[in-house]
């Protein structure tokens, strides 16, 4: 009897585990398609003249805290008149 318990619990965990890993492995695929997605708008982008470069600098600088880049900015301005390039 013990082993028949012990049994099915292997057998649910087995089962949950490998819905977490399918789970998982579909989010992977979904992530991959969207970094294809991601790299066919930064081509079309190019393509109409548009600095990808600095596009991902923005995109970047749109999901930081607005003080965190006056910040770092203000460090900046600082650095490069220590340096003469203002």
């Amino acid at each position: 009897m013990n082993d028949d318990i012990i049994e099915a619990n292997y057998r649910v965990t087995a089962d949950e585990l490998r819905q977490f890993i399918e789970r998982f492995e579909r989010l992977e695929m979904e992530k991959k398609d969207i970094a294809e997605q991601q790299k066919e708008v930064m081509a079309e982008a190019k393509g109409r003249g548009y600095d990808t470069k600095v596009m991902r600098k923005i995109i970047a600088l749109r999901k930081r805290d607005q003080n965190d880049i006056a910040e770092e900015e203000a460090v900046l301005e600082l650095y490069k008149e220590a340096l003469g390039m203002s």
